[in-house]
């Protein structure tokens, strides 16, 4: 036994931990060092950027990871890098856990295993609960800020996370790990991890098997997660091959809707959740197989195909539910005097996801005397199918066990082409270009939830240039600078839950850059300028399953400046230090959105009561001070009551619009579209009185993803609350 030691440590989120770590190494033959040259010559991914590329960047070892790995999922790892923010659901660091990088949420950071895409293809966001404790076999880690280089993966928009399993120096040896970590919530972390070093020279085999579980700090989220990764490789003169598998399974209790800041300050731990078994149940299997050959001293080729299998569901209580939105009847009873309807019920649902992605990534990389060419690319599809199903319902009405109230299929194919050129110009500048093509065809089909029908192709072609160029100053600094474009397809949810659909987002990003590095102290400055063109942001509004629901917006930016440093005191002690200060702005769409008084599809207008509120606290406010005329001051007094209510007591989704009319946004936007389908029909009519034929309006009603059985709801409604009426009957409409 080599080592064998105790440690105490204070996590992330207050939890503490009490962990004991066993690490056996066995013997090793002479070759060792001779053989990690080797295994670095023939690491399989091109992910990564060097020290002096134009791209900001940030390197963590696999000794930074192990530091802090005692029971916490690997985004809350990376809390102090540089422009980073974390969050987690549960509030313990484990289970559903995000990461942001300069304020992009998860959706914009392209995150890639071994060079293998790891975003989810619908969503575009990443789940690192389906891959519990994926930290305990990751080697390093490279964040890359901003647009970022092609060879980070197809879809590198506001920055690029890289990990590598694909170990260098440790398969030279023999190990055995065993690592158990104990802390607050009842946080529980065991690993065992184990390691044939190199046998005969050629062959490597590793292998670890994971549990974590959690109460979790919100109540009733816990999470029990399970894992395994085995890895097996051959190392030849100029080739070599490794097959890695890993898998998780995860069931977790929901945490989604997070803590209203209403309740924040008397119940921490508030979850509105309390069906006992409301919870998120996926397993999801990665296959990856690298082949890399070295024909030549200058020439390397990379490839590698990949296979992920997923399915799950998550299953939800929920009261009063519409029974037209399950794709059940209504019921009617008859009696002699009257009729009873009912057309809402309690029903328990699952919804549930069974999908496959798989495809090739391949590069070349020929290093000359004065510069560095790289040329590859990636083939990759998604299928999934996605339906629901009715568990239990108070009134079944026609349905069977496991009815299925919707189902739907999609099928997403990603072709990408770039070559990168490093050029030295001279001993002191070298240039950057990195182009890149990409191709995007997604495909829906079936039935949505609510009875709505889904048919949609998207079809679109991105090119993305970069570049950049590097000065060295001395032996120890140097600055760069850096501009691209980057382009992004809409996610499902905004295909799915817009009226119209939306556009692709457009990124200009420039940054320059300055480096210093020595033996004792290492620092970087960063300023960026990120210029969004359609970005895609939140509304306020969410759907039925907590996910936010977003627009396209014409103009916006990020920009700030981030300032790195490390400080080596001895061999012991090092203190490092990073800060970002930055701006974030949608430039002019709010104005004009209020502008037009409301009739926009967002929920943030300011209506006249709402100005008619602040008026009246300014008034109050005047009165306060016994005068009988409201100041700017009284104005300013009344707006930050107006702020502390609507932000802190409301909470973060707070919608004004929704309180006024009791409708949600999706609902608001519906009804104006249907009252624009009749009003234009009505136009149209040729008969003396005008009017608008009802089978008209449902043909036209589903063009925009509004089914017949939901018309007819709407219609009823907008007709009892006076908006439209039946001139001649049933089968005619017309605008009051």
């Amino acid at each position: 036994m080599k080592y064998n030691y105790l440690f105490l440590t204070i996590g992330v989120f207050g939890i503490l931990n009490y962990q004991a770590q066993v690490n056996i190494f066995l013997p090793t033959s002479s070759k060792t060092d001779s053989i990690k040259t080797t295994l670095d010559e023939f690491e399989v991914t091109t992910t990564r950027v060097g020290e002096k590329s134009p791209v900001a960047h940030e390197n963590i070892s696999k000794d930074e990871i192990e530091v802090n790995n005692h029971g916490v999922d690997l985004p809350i790892l990376l809390d102090q890098a540089t422009s980073v923010v974390t969050t987690s659901d549960a509030g313990a660091g484990i289970g559903y856990t995000g990461i942001r990088v300069r304020g992009s949420d998860a959706t914009r950071v392209n995150v890639t295993i071994n060079g293998i895409p790891f975003n989810d293809a619908e969503s575009q966001g990443v789940f690192w609960v389906n891959m519990p404790d994926i930290s305990s076999s990751t080697d390093d880690i490279q964040i890359q800020r901003g647009v970022g280089a092609s060879s980070t993966g197809a879809s590198a928009f506001g920055a690029s996370l890289n990990l590598s399993t694909l170990s260098t120096i440790n398969a030279t040896k023999p190990y055995g790990e065993i690592s158990n970590s104990y802390g607050s919530f009842n946080t529980l972390k065991n690993t065992i991890k184990l390691g044939t070093g190199l046998i005969d020279g050629k062959w490597n085999f590793e292998g670890r098997l994971s549990r974590l579980n959690s109460d979790g700090f919100i109540d009733r989220a816990y999470s029990d997660l399970n894992s395994y990764y085995l890895s097996g490789s051959y190392l030849g003169e100029k080739t070599s091959i490794q097959a890695v598998v890993f898998s998780g399974h995860e069931k977790t209790y929901q945490a989604w809707e997070g803590t209203p800041l209403r309740v924040l300050d008397t119940n921490k731990t508030f979850n509105p959740y309390t069906y006992d078994n409301q919870v998120d149940n996926y397993t999801q299997t990665h296959y990856q197989l690298h082949f890399t050959n070295k024909p030549s001293k200058r020439l390397k080729l990379n490839a590698s195909i990949h296979y992920t299998r997923g399915f799950g569901y998550y299953e939800s209580y929920k009261e009063d539910e519409a029974l037209l939105d399950y794709n059940l009847n209504n019921i009617i009873y008859t009696f002699p005097l009257d009729t009873l309807e009912i057309s809402t019920s309690d029903i328990i649902s699952r919804k549930l996801l069974d999908n496959h992605f798989y495809g090739i990534v391949y590069s070349a990389k020929y290093n000359a005397d004065n510069f560095q060419f790289i040329l590859g690319g990636g083939a990759n599809q998604y299928r999934g199918a996605h339906y629901g199903e009715v568990v239990w319902a108070q009134h079944a009405s026609n349905g069977q066990i496991r009815h299925r109230f919707y189902d739907n299929d999609a099928v997403k194919t990603d072709v990408n082409f770039f070559g990168k050129l490093n050029y030295n110009l001279n001993s002191k500048v070298s240039a950057y270009l990195d182009l890149q093509y990409r191709f995007v065809d997604y495909k829906l089909s079936g039935l949505e939830e609510g009875n709505v029908s889904v048919n949609d192709t998207i079809n679109m072609n991105f090119f993305n240039p970069k570049v950049g160029f590097n000065y060295t100053v001395d032996k120890n600094s140097s600055l760069y600078g850096f501009a691209g474009i980057g382009n992004k397809e809409p996610n499902r949810t905004d295909i799915t839950e817009s009226i119209n659909t939306p556009t692709h987002e457009n990124l200009f990003d420039i940054e320059f850059g300055y480096r210093y590095s020595s033996s004792k102290l290492s620092f970087v400055a960063n300023v960026y300028n990120m210029k969004y063109n359609n970005q895609l942001i939140l509304t306020g509004d969410v759907n039925d399953v907590g996910s936010p629901i977003r627009i396209n917006v014409p103009n916006s930016f990020r920009r700030g400046l981030e300032l790195t440093a490390a400080i080596k005191i001895n061999e012991k002690l090092n203190l490092r230090f990073n800060s970002t200060l930055s701006q974030n702005k949608i430039v002019e769409f709010y104005v004009e959105t209020r502008k037009k008084g409301g009739e926009s599809s967002d929920s943030v207008s300011i209506t006249a009561r709402s100005l008619e509120a602040v008026a009246r606290m300014a008034e109050a406010s005047a009165r306060i001070r016994l005068s009988n005329v409201s100041t700017v001051d009284d104005v300013e007094r009344a707006i930050r009551l107006t702020k502390t209510w609507r932000n802190e007591l409301m909470g973060e989704n707070f919608d004004m619009t929704t309180i006024e009319t009791g409708k949600k946004t999706s609902v608001r936007n519906q009804e104006r579209m249907l009252i624009e389908i009749i009003s234009t029909l009505q136009n149209q009519s040729t008969n003396q009185v005008k009017v608008a034929n009802v089978l008209d309006v449902y043909t036209e009603a589903e063009k925009y993803k509004i089914s017949r059985t939901k018309a007819e709801d709407m219609i009823e409604k907008l007709v009892r609350n006076g908006d439209i009426m039946r001139p001649s009957g049933y089968d005619t409409l017309q605008i009051v």
